[in-house]
Formats: C-alpha cells, sequence, structure tokens
C-alpha cells in the first residue's frame, strides 16, 4: 500500500480560494474537520468529474480533504488521480498493491483520515456530492459529539429494474433480521465520526452494515433521503451473485454480533 501526498494547485477551476493559494499544504500537521472517503476499482472515468463536484460542494463550507483508496485498479485510475492532485490541494491517493473489496478499501481510508468526521462517497458518480452538506447539517443537529449515524436514502433510484428489485429485497430481508431502522443501506453516501467506526467489528462487506453496528453500539441512526444518479461511465463491479448470497452470510454475522452485545451506560466520569 501507496500513500501520496498532494502538490500544488495549478489550474484556476480547481484550485484554492484561499489567500495562500499557492503554499503546499501539510498533509501531516492540518487537521480538517471532514475526510471524504472515496474506495475505488477501476473508475479512470469518474474520478475528474467527482472530484470537482466535490470541491464545489465543500470549498468554503468546511475545512475538508479527500481520500482516494485504489483498491488494486488495473485501468488508469490511479495516473488520473495523480493528475488531478496537482490542481486539488485537498486530495490524497493511497494505493492498494491488490484489490481488497471495498469495506477494506474504507477502512483504510477511515484509518488514515485525519477530519473527525467522515463521510463516504462511491466512486461511480452516482452519489452526489451536493447532498453532503445537508448530511453534515443533520449531524450537527444531533450535537457536537453525537454518536450518529446519517445515512443517505435513494428514494428515487436510478438504477436498471432488475438491480431496484435486487435491492428492495435485501433491504427488507436485512431490516427485518437485523432491525437496523434503515430503508437503503446500500447507499454509498453517508456521514459518521471517524472514532465510531474504527469501534466497530471488521470484516469483509461491513459497510453494508453500519446502521446495524452504529445501533450495536449504542448509537442513533438517521435517513436522509439524496439524490441518486444512473451511471454515466465505467461499469459497475458488483453482480446479482456476490450481492444476494455474500449477503445471507454477512447477515447472520451480524446477527451474531447483535446477540453478543453488550452496551455500558456510563453512571459517572470524574
Amino acid at each position: 500500500m501507496t500513500i501520496e501526498k498532494n502538490a500544488l494547485p495549478e489550474q484556476p477551476d480547481l484550485a484554492p480560494t484561499t489567500a495562500d493559494a499557492n503554499a503546499p499544504h501539510d498533509w501531516q500537521n492540518t487537521a480538517p474537520e471532514l475526510s471524504v472517503v472515496v474506495p475505488v476499482k477501476n473508475e479512470a472515468e469518474n474520478i475528474e468529474p467527482l472530484v470537482t463536484e466535490i470541491v464545489a460542494a465543500l470549498r468554503g463550507q468546511v475545512p475538508f480533504e479527500i481520500i482516494y483508496v485504489d483498491d488494486g485498479s488495473t485501468d488508469e485510475t490511479t495516473t488520473i488521480i495523480r493528475d488531478v492532485r496537482q490542481r486539488v490541494e485537498e486530495l490524497h491517493l493511497i494505493c492498494h498493491e491488490k484489490s481488497c473489496g471495498q469495506s477494506i478499501a474504507v477502512l483504510t481510508g477511515v484509518k488514515h483520515a485525519r477530519g473527525k468526521l467522515i463521510v463516504t462517497l462511491d466512486g461511480d458518480g452516482q452519489n452526489d456530492p451536493a447532498d453532503i452538506p445537508q448530511l453534515l447539517e443533520r449531524y450537527k443537529a444531533e450535537g457536537q459529539d453525537a454518536q450518529v449515524l446519517i445515512a443517505g436514502w435513494r428514494a428515487n433510484r436510478h438504477d436498471t429494474a432488475m438491480k431496484r428489485i435486487q435491492s428492495r429485497i435485501a433491504n427488507k430481508v436485512r431490516g427485518g433480521l437485523l432491525k437496523d431502522q434503515t430503508p437503503d443501506t446500500g447507499c454509498g453516501i453517508k456521514l459518521f465520526r471517524r472514532v465510531d467506526f474504527l469501534a466497530f467489528p471488521r470484516f469483509n462487506h461491513m459497510h453494508r452494515f453500519l446502521p446495524a453496528l452504529m445501533l450495536r453500539d449504542g448509537g442513533r441512526v438517521f435517513s436522509v433521503a439524496v439524490n441518486h444518479r444512473p451511471r454515466l461511465r465505467g461499469q459497475s463491479n458488483y453482480s446479482m451473485m456476490n450481492r444476494l448470497w455474500v449477503g445471507i452470510v454477512d447477515i447472520m454475522g451480524v446477527m451474531w454480533l447483535q446477540a453478543r452485545a453488550k452496551t455500558p451506560v456510563v453512571k459517572s466520569k470524574e
């Protein structure tokens, strides 16, 4: 795995708006409030459009960083991220030597994030970065350091009929068994505290069960309707088989974790 720091901004369309725009961004010492973690594999065509949208949604609104985790891409994904990174001071790149899966890529990004709050986005462009401010606002309405997960809800999905049917069935089965209070756990846009995520049990495909894991640890979960867009470029890395059969096994595992959980209530702290 390699971690790469950003370079100086060069192009005005994506250049920083601060007065010190030509100074190098300090990856090690400057702590942003928000870290946007984007796991990708073979998403070369979607890199620059999505980064541009993230910057447009957040720059001037909140101190942030963008962490792309390239999970073993075999196309030009890494090359394009490096090119865009020359113009976007908030952008950082972490590369897995080989593909480890989306959940592990998210974990890598969160572990290296410096923001107290994390937002995850799918790298295919179907999540709309313009929704991040409303998730952040909803989180802050719960308090300064709330143990809360804000989950995006694709109320109006732009997917194939088959994918919508699969998702509807999966959400009903999962929700019925896990009682996770979430209509759409498959939506990639979510906001939560870094410290809460790192306290969760770690397993492959855990990114689909974050609401259940948050509730298991005594936190709260809220869903916010978000924009969902059709995939315009590239191809999905997921099929019906790896969504359905792996999901059934994982649900059984999360149910076991729920049954074994103990959440203490702190009486006092002196």
